[in-house]
């Protein structure tokens, strides 16, 4: 049989994570529309958004456990068929319980796509790709937030949210196709999970703190980037249509970042993590500047930076945790791949609760320095982490 193409099993991933990106936040801008179809609250119709962080958070590392023994090929096409079944359920939700049903089933299948697709992108290159390939599916991931996104809003707006979700299955079934067909069988399996590997994993320190930097550094731009519109709208006085603009010239600056960190992060990723936290960090300054200032010319590029450097860490941070599992707890790779994913879910919550609060108590325009406070502490950690690794050799 013809070896597949690494390129083309990190395509088919890379088709996933769009599909899976996109439907994350699609009920953000859907949430006036399902609001009025179930004549329920506005923070009734938040529990699309918060129940799915949930869903992300808990199945990543429940399902992998339950899934330790499937071929990794049944497994990621499974998934994509429940991702399939949970959007077509809200697509044709009849009442507001089946939405939010059909919402968990696509968390869940999220959850569980993010831990053993990172694991599989790292094991079809060679070692010294790792990083790239990773950055390769996230960029899938990454995109969909700030193009999907926008794209699903735009049709439930032209047409129904309906709609919108149905759009979702659509790129949900390319997503299984390519699955099928690029995704290789022979790939390593871990086996059945012991749960003694839950032990081994919470009480190994470089793992632990591997976990709280994924939180810390991820989530901190979402203090600033879960507002941005406003800022965009409200700070720098952009047009709606001009704003869609920026956000599409965002989401090219993002893959450009996501596939520069995975270059990046292929040899010695603590200190390529800390410049790129570093960089992320003098971007958000950037953008609390040019919003104080009001000035639209700076906040078109601080804008752009913020994009560049957002999400440039996620390929390295999922990446250090993969080789912390190889060294320390080898039998819980795929475990300890799942608990990031929760870690980075739990980064976004934490990102856009501070945000929310700073916005709450002053105004937008300060949030950016919540998101530079939260990465600080990421680089702290980072700091510890090397301090760490240096009184071992």
């Amino acid at each position: 049989m013809k070896k597949i193409s690494p390129s083309l099993t990190l395509l088919a991933l890379a088709i996933n994570a769009f599909a899976i990106g996109s439907t994350e936040f699609i009920s953000v801008g859907l949430m006036p529309m399902i609001v009025n179809t179930f004549n329920i609250s506005l923070s009734q119709a938040g529990l699309t958004v918060s129940l799915y962080a949930l869903g992300v958070t808990v199945g990543a590392p429940l399902l992998t456990i339950l899934t330790g023994t499937w071929n990794r090929k049944t497994l990621m096409v499974s998934i994509m068929g429940l991702f399939i079944l949970g959007n077509l359920l809200s697509a044709f939700a009849p009442t507001f319980l089946l939405l939010l049903v059909g919402r968990v089933l696509a968390s869940l299948a999220h959850g569980i796509f993010m831990s053993i697709s990172t694991v599989i992108a790292a094991d079809v290159v060679r070692p010294e790709k790792r990083a790239s390939a990773i950055a390769l599916m996230f960029t899938g991931l990454t995109v969909a937030t700030v193009i999907g996104v926008p794209l699903g809003t735009f049709i439930g707006q032209h047409s129904n949210w309906h709609m919108s979700f149905v759009f979702i299955v659509v790129i949900g079934l390319i997503g299984l196709i390519a699955t099928s067909i690029l995704v290789p069988k022979g790939l390593p399996i871990p086996g059945k999970i012991n749960l003694s590997g839950l032990a081994r994993i919470f009480t190994n320190k470089s793992i632990l703190m591997s976990l709280f930097i994924t939180a810390f550094g991820y989530g901190g731009t979402f203090a600033a980037y879960t507002y941005l519109t406003p800022i965009l709208e409200g700070t720098f006085r952009f047009s709606a249509s001009t704003v869609v603009i920026i956000l599409v010239a965002y989401g090219v600056m993002v893959a450009i970042g996501n596939s520069l960190g995975g270059h990046l992060a292929n040899k010695n990723i603590l200190p390529a993590l800390q410049k790129m936290f570093a960089a992320l960090a003098l971007s958000l300054l950037f953008l609390f500047i040019s919003a104080s200032l009001a000035s639209q010319p700076l906040g078109l590029i601080a804008t752009l930076l913020l994009g560049l450097f957002a999400f440039m860490n996620a390929p390295g941070l999922q990446l250090y945790v993969v080789q912390l599992a190889e060294k320390f707890t080898p039998k819980d790779i795929t475990l300890v791949s799942a608990f990031n994913i929760a870690a980075f879910n739990v980064g976004i919550t934490l990102g856009s609760f501070v945000g929310g609060q700073i916005s709450k108590g002053s105004s937008v325009v300060f949030t950016p320095l919540g998101g530079i406070i939260i990465i600080l502490l990421a680089m702290f950690l980072i700091r510890l982490a090397q301090k760490d690794q240096a009184s071992k050799l």
